[in-house]
């Protein structure tokens, strides 16, 4: 998915640490630039996609490329006689991005979005599935590469707060390759700096495609935050045009399923890395999973927890959806890390009486050189305070740090 991977629109590829920080203070210089169709029929009626011009393998520009999910888009409005209409806007701030174009009205539709419970609240509805997408695992194509046992001894290289590095940081048997994007992954595995890389799985299968040959292996994982259903979204007023593409989408699964194949992403049985929680949905093929990567202890009402603590302030609900929206890609679906440098579970142990003021001086000005932006021009105050809520009802209070 191209990002709101389940924490955010953009692929991890996209995400530096440097880069995010920059591109949240550019945020109000982002555009948005309607382009119709070359050669589109202005009689039918349009079919409006939001979609990023730079995020290949998933949408791009480039009418000799234009990306798995805008081809998606195309063939959707086809079987229902449209004609398609692209809002061009760079999608590296996961639910904001959604909130500025899909929930602004700029576009009808948006194809790629997670389809989890916890996405957008009921501000956006979904289509059916129309694929599953995740982390994989990539090596030599004769190497064995059926779980964790299979990594001992070698070198993998993880993208940086990813959960792939969250996942095997414990695990001293496998000496970890720290990469900033799955590009530095697949590069490291072709300079023979590690032996597998464990990566943003589309965007590895679009590399090994059309830059290394298809020489290496791609296999798809699950597990949580590992693996997640992915469907087209639209706001909730648009429900008679989402039972529309509802009802052409089983027509459609085997030229889907063909895109798949043609943009390098993989599309076949995962291997388990943990337990997951079913998804609500079905999947889209008899081979697919059923899982979506989403820690079963997630599900424990955040309100009462908040309650219990005696002194939450905001709405520690709405503040678990902006943190698993914004804050997750760095320090965890809901706020669980391995690093216990980025662990927000470990506030009240570090900070005690001053937990709160640190919270806000950090969030409003950030820590740019650590690579955390300001959230002040991004999120209101009262936005804030439900995040702030939400990680008072989470903190671990036994032990010392």
């Amino acid at each position: 998915m191209s990002c709101i991977a389940r924490n955010e629109l953009r692929t991890p590829s996209r995400n530096t640490r440097l880069e995010h920080a920059i591109r949240t203070v550019l945020l109000s210089a982002l555009l948005m630039v309607p382009a119709l169709a070359a050669g589109a029929d202005e009689t039918k009626p349009l079919l409006r996609l939001c979609a990023d011009p730079t995020n290949l393998p998933f949408s791009s520009d480039d009418p000799g490329k234009p990306g798995l999910y805008l081809e998606i888009g195309q063939a959707v409005a086809q079987k229902l006689g449209r004609t398609v209409s692209t809002n061009w806007y760079k999608s590296y701030f996961g639910k904001r991005t959604v909130r500025e174009t899909l929930l602004s009205k700029q576009c009808d539709a948006m194809v790629g979005l997670p389809l989890i419970d916890d996405f957008m609240g009921p501000a956006v509805i979904f289509s059916k599935p129309i694929a599953h997408e995740g982390y994989a695992m990539v090596g030599a194509r004769d190497r064995k590469l059926a779980g964790t046992d299979d990594l001992k001894g070698l070198r993998v290289a993880v993208q940086y707060q990813s959960t792939p590095q969250n996942l095997l940081a414990l695990r001293d048997d496998i000496q970890k390759v720290t990469v900033l994007s799955p590009e530095e992954g697949m590069a490291a595995l072709e300079q023979g700096k590690a032996d597998i890389a464990f990566i943003w799985a589309p965007v590895a299968g679009w590399l090994n495609k059309t830059t290394y040959g298809d020489k290496y292996q791609i296999v798809s994982t699950e597990g949580d935050g590992l693996l997640w259903p992915t469907a087209i979204g639209f706001a909730k007023a648009s429900g008679a045009l989402r039972d529309e593409v509802d009802g052409v989408l089983p027509s459609l699964q085997p030229e889907i399923s063909a895109l798949f194949a043609k943009y390098g992403v993989p599309n076949g049985a995962p291997v388990k890395f943990g337990q997951a929680t079913p998804a609500a949905t079905s999947s889209v093929g008899a081979s697919e999973p059923v899982t979506v990567g989403q820690a079963a202890a997630a599900e424990k009402p955040v309100q009462a927890a908040a309650a219990a603590s005696g002194d939450a302030k905001g709405d520690a609900q709405a503040g678990r959806e902006v943190f698993n929206g914004t804050c997750a890609h760095c320090h965890g679906p809901d706020a669980v890390q391995a690093e216990r440098k980025i662990d927000l579970r470990l506030l009240k142990q570090r900070y005690a009486d001053d937990m709160e003021s640190t919270f806000w001086k950090t969030v409003h000005d950030g820590r740019p050189a650590k690579g955390m932006p300001a959230w002040k021009d991004v999120f209101s105050d009262d936005e804030l305070r439900n995040v702030y809520a939400y990680l008072q009802s989470v903190q671990d209070t036994g032990g010392s740090n």
